[in-house]
């Protein structure tokens, strides 16, 4: 009994904590847009990594802390460069040039690049349904944001988003493949730190200070994109890819966009199309084939 009730609570944390990520990822959209209107996005992106590393490394850090770092550097570094510089910052520049619902099928093609890649890397299956489960997410995604396909598309816009999925699939399958030599909490501050400056420095190089107006919308924009996009919702993130396969725990992003996409109808207004009850059965379908394991 008690064994039982053990599993249950332990389903249930992680069913939360699932929720809190997609909750706090979809709702950074919105904030990434409203600071996007007052800074230009290397700079935003930058600030955002640093504002976000040293809230994790304010309650994160404990005495006594060792970070390893004369074997776990190059791992850092190349974790700064995937999931910061990468990632971080060509997502925020997708966002601007690219609409909604284009940006998030491009950005979105992240899990199913992480189900084949930790094939081959991790050893994980690739089972028939496993990657049928991966397909209809993406289906779901493409058909929920299939309004924002129609129209004139950047080009570089796309090419831009395309490597910020294929950057963050590389960096979660390394965190998979590396976790025993790095702590969650550490990993998160170190990366995001190092990451954070290299943008910042780049867009102070590329943009300049003088594209920066200090308002409240922008301080609004950066603070929830920092604090809840980013160090709150990237221990998160660790912490399921830690938990299980990292297939299976970037599957559950699909939600990300879906959740968008209802965040946008209420806060802004956006129309909800009849696509999205078929999104979403498609979404759906895919995250129970991706999690469903052989008796």
């Amino acid at each position: 009994m008690e064994t039982i009730r053990s599993t249950d609570r332990a389903r249930g944390v992680h069913t939360l904590m699932v929720v809190l990520l997609v909750v706090a990822w979809s709702s950074t959209f919105a904030a990434i847009k409203l600071g996007l209107e007052y800074c230009p996005p290397l700079l935003f992106a930058g600030l955002r990594a640093l504002i976000g590393g040293a809230a994790m490394a304010a309650f994160a850090w404990r005495p006594g802390m060792s970070l390893r770092w004369r074997t776990t550097w190059p791992t850092y570094l190349l974790l700064a460069f995937l999931n910061v510089v990468l990632f971080l910052g060509l997502q925020t520049v997708a966002i601007m040039d690219l609409p909604t619902g284009m940006a998030a099928v491009l950005l979105y093609l992240q899990p199913v690049l992480t189900g084949l890649l930790a094939w081959p890397v991790l050893g994980e299956s690739l089972s028939v349904t496993k990657m049928l489960g991966l397909l209809l997410g993406f289906a779901g995604i493409v058909t929920v944001s299939w309004d924002g396909l129609h129209g004139d598309i950047a080009p570089q816009g796309v090419a831009v988003a395309l490597v910020a999925a294929v950057a963050w699939a590389f960096g979660t399958v390394l965190v998979k493949r590396k976790e025993e030599m790095l702590v969650g909490p550490v990993t998160i501050t170190v990366q995001f730190v190092i990451g954070g400056a290299a943008l910042t420095a780049l867009g102070l190089v590329v943009e300049g200070p003088s594209e920066v107006t200090w308002a409240p919308g922008l301080w609004v924009g950066l603070g929830y994109s920092a604090l809840v996009g980013t160090t709150l919702a990237w221990a998160l993130w660790f912490w399921l890819i830690r938990a299980g396969e990292a297939s299976r725990a970037a599957a559950f992003i699909f939600f990300v966009p879906l959740s968008a996409i209802a965040i946008g109808a209420v806060l802004l207004d956006e129309q909800v199309t009849p696509l999205l009850a078929v999104g979403a059965a498609l979404v759906v379908a895919g995250i129970i084939l991706v999690n469903r394991r052989r008796r």
